[in-house]
């Protein structure tokens, strides 16, 4: 079949795209490998006498520059007073560290409402242009931040930065979705997580301490992104907007022919055109579609539910709980080294993901997801026994080493990448951009309240902590057997019917009726 052909323009828009992707993954994972050095310039900036100078002492001899504006408390017996303004200065070089982090994430949640939108107004490419800005700016902030008051600088790029990822967090997929041939969908739209893990990879890499992680370099560091932003702005310029978006959007059939043709690399394009027909007829006769009527709409509402439960799936699954854990447990283990262990991590959430990308198109999203969770499971499961057990049995910390590479494995075998286009197979051309963002924004969501909560669920759990993971693990991949639908190569009108198959026996015949105008094309 001619729709299958993976054409050099095809490969040079995805790759354009997915470098929005990559800069996803980069902010989540950049902020981290620096935080000390982080932390000690701020308590500089600020002039914070801290009672253990270590912070200070540490800047000192890792910085070129002489500290003569800290005040040297010397030997001198520590006051109430004294003690608490050091509590205080405490507290709020964590306030600004805490900020610094999760103000990404605070961006994030509130763009990620606008990405389907702008892309609706402005069109895919200039949607990604315009978000490129803040990208920018976002960079530009953070790499100029060791010239002025850095904690402001920083904390006002990683909000920007966040608002850029929120809107690239639903632009994306929904671009490589709608270009995207209807056999290589599920293989293209899974290269999104790809490029996220591998952005959060080189910002483990280049945030090593002689490399960018240093006292001198830092701000290079957070500031890099800067490059990607113009790079990818100057590579728009030359990708085709999305066909779908011109022909059923905008009703400009020629372009999207052209469009069309650059893509399938000039082959004959009607049987495209005439499936883009019959979505645009099917759009016409839905009225425009919010991201209430998702929920109120018999027809949206099992599709928009099930696509946030896959999200909650992804986020609450313990992922980033693994991470949280991962040097610890490595040090535990006897590695002198556990950041080098720790990239060995992302090495292997990069290598497992790529694997997705072949697993997908053969083995189905479902089964994939499924899999992935039940693994996950299981992994969770012995990650808590090698906690629990790792006083009396030092070997346990093996154990529980194997458990976080297994469990990162199966989590990007399935659930990384999977519900971020499968939002788009549940839905047509009407309902999608609110789809999507409603997705995108349960996804930052989740992602923030794990943030959030983790580390006081760690603390009352303790080494038990997995074990209440792996309940949850077990309550998601239940919900996926019983609900989730498989939307390997189907049509829109194929996959409603999965979904009413699904559905409670059909509860109201209307309702089973109301769900064919999901469509009865195929989509890209």
């Amino acid at each position: 079949m001619t729709e299958d052909k993976i054409t050099g323009t095809l490969v040079f828009t995805v790759f354009t795209a997915v470098l929005g992707s990559f800069q996803f993954g980069y902010d989540i994972g950049v902020i981290n490998a620096p935080q000390e050095v982080i932390i000690s310039h701020y308590g500089y900036i600020l002039g914070i006498p801290l009672d253990d100078r270590k912070v200070t002492n540490n800047y000192t001899i890792n910085s070129t520059k002489e500290i003569t504006t800290v005040p040297y408390l010397g030997d001198s017996i520590p006051t109430p007073l004294a003690e608490e303004e050091t509590t205080a200065s405490t507290s709020l070089i964590t306030m600004l560290w805490s900020l610094s982090v999760s103000s990404f994430a605070v961006g994030g949640m509130i763009a990620s409402f606008f990405g389907g939108w702008l892309g609706d107004q402005l069109g895919r490419i200039k949607a990604m242009l315009v978000a490129n800005i803040l990208s920018l700016v976002g960079a530009l902030l953070m790499g100029f931040s060791k010239l002025g008051p850095s904690h402001i600088l920083i904390i006002s790029g990683r909000s920007i930065s966040g608002l850029y990822c929120g809107l690239i967090s639903g632009l994306v997929p929904m671009y490589i979705g709608e270009i995207a041939p209807t056999t290589l969908r599920g293989a293209l739209g899974t290269l999104h997580q790809l490029a996220i893990v591998t952005g959060i990879l080189i910002s483990q890499i280049v945030g090593l301490n002689f490399i960018l992680g240093n006292h001198e370099r830092w701000h290079i560091l957070l500031g890099l992104s800067a490059v990607r932003a113009i790079i990818q702005s100057l590579l728009l310029f030359f990708c085709p907007e999305s066909p779908r978006y011109l022909y059923i959007k905008l009703d400009e059939e020629v372009k999207a022919k052209k469009s069309l043709k650059r893509l399938r690399g000039g082959v004959d394009v009607t049987k495209d055109i005439t499936e883009m027909r019959k979505e645009k007829e099917e759009a016409s006769s839905e009225q425009k579609v919010s991201i209430i009527q998702l929920f109120t709409n018999s027809s949206y509402r099992q599709p928009i539910l099930v696509a946030l439960m896959l999200h909650m799936a992804q986020q609450f699954s313990g992922i980033n709980g693994i991470f949280y854990y991962s040097t610890s447990i490595f040090q535990t283990a006897g590695i002198s080294q556990p950041v080098y262990a720790t990239i060995g991590v992302g090495a292997i959430n990069m290598v497992f993901t790529a694997l997705s990308v072949f697993l997908v198109e053969k083995a189905g999203r479902r089964s994939l997801f499924l899999i992935g969770m039940s693994g996950m499971f299981v992994c969770a499961i012995f990650m808590s026994l090698g906690l629990i057990l790792l006083d009396k049995l030092a070997w346990m910390s093996y154990v529980s080493m194997v458990a976080i590479f297994l469990f990162v494995s199966f989590f990007e075998i399935g659930p990384g990448p999977i519900p971020w286009f499968m939002v788009a197979e549940f839905f047509s051309q009407g309902p999608r951009p609110a789809a999507l963002a409603i997705a995108a924004f349960s996804n930052w969501t989740c992602n923030f309240i794990v943030a959030l909560c983790f580390q006081y669920i760690a603390k009352f759990c303790g080494p038990y902590v997995f074990f209440l993971f792996a309940g949850v693990v077990l309550a998601f991949t239940l919900f996926t057997f019983f609900k989730v639908p498989e939307t390997k190569g189907k049509s829109f009108e194929e996959i409603a019917a999965e979904f009413r198959k699904k559905s409670s026996s059909a509860k109201v015949p209307k309702a089973a009726v109301e769900m064919e105008f999901l469509g009865a094309t195929e989509t890209v």
